[in-house]
């Protein structure tokens, strides 16, 4: 038996090269799709990536505030809609924030989001089983899912005592 990758990052690893990596993938996938990676939605993401907490619209722009002129709401939004378009930023919804995401995921995958409470981290977690049963069980009803979003609270295996 394998042993599962960590859902959250050791709070002492290398973030320099966890944000790297990010930022390679989603250069790979835009050029894969025939996207255009622009400077402003690179931008958006690096602001995302700067921590493993989802940031909201204006926490986004903030970020941006510290080291270019403060971008209009409607620019961070449109960029944050073609990442999330691209399965490069998730929106946590109950937290009405957004989320970097380096993980390749097809149309068919399902993730859970797990959010500490405790630090804010979000890692995230296969839940292709589950959603397949919650939308099975809407459809017996005569229930059309549209869309699924698994998020459990808690505390990440760096709070627990």
């Amino acid at each position: 038996m394998t042993k599962a990758k960590p859902a959250f990052p050791a709070p002492g690893h290398d973030h320099d090269r966890c944000a790297a990596d990010a930022l390679t993938h989603a250069e790979k996938v835009c050029k894969d799709r025939g996207q255009r990676f622009t400077p402003i939605r690179r931008q958006v993401l690096q602001a995302l990536l700067s921590s493993h907490r989802p940031l909201g619209a204006y926490e986004v722009i903030d970020e941006l505030a510290k080291t270019m002129a403060r971008p209009a709401p409607i620019t961070v939004y449109r960029a944050l809609d073609f990442l999330m378009e691209n399965g490069l930023v998730h929106r946590i919804e109950s937290r009405n924030a957004f989320l970097a995401c380096a993980h390749d995921h097809d149309d068919t995958s399902m993730v859970a989001f797990l959010i500490c409470d405790q630090c804010g981290s979000v890692g995230e977690v296969p839940a292709a089983p589950v959603a397949k049963s919650l939308n099975d069980a809407a459809r017996v009803t005569g229930f059309v899912p549209k869309m699924s979003v698994v998020e459990i609270t808690g505390t990440c295996n760096h709070c627990k005592p």
